[in-house]
């Protein structure tokens, strides 16, 4: 039996903003919106459902009189990351 995948990180936007977090400490913003391509309100809404299921940590600052928004994975995120990826694994090797 396969399976099931977690329906947080099965959206393309979120397991985009997952991938580009696990591989650094955290990420502002805009990089996130640069290397997605998602508008401010996708990312936005997409950004506050990883931290509502404790996935993402997120960080709000100002920097020169602007706002600056930093996100970085949780270690939580981070299994549940490793966990999909361990899972889809499993849908590639079946026969």
């Amino acid at each position: 039996m396969l399976p099931s995948l977690d329906t947080i990180l099965h959206q393309q936007l979120r397991l985009q903003i997952m991938s580009l977090l696990m591989s650094v400490e955290s990420a502002e913003f805009n990089f996130l919106l640069e290397q997605t391509g998602a508008t401010k309100g996708n990312l936005s809404v997409q950004i506050k459902k990883l931290e509502k299921a404790g996935y993402l940590r997120v960080a709000k600052s100002f920097r020169n009189n602007y706002p600056l928004t930093t996100c970085a994975t949780t270690k939580k995120g981070r299994d549940a990351f490793e966990a999909y990826v361990t899972a889809l694994e499993k849908y590639f090797k079946t026969k």
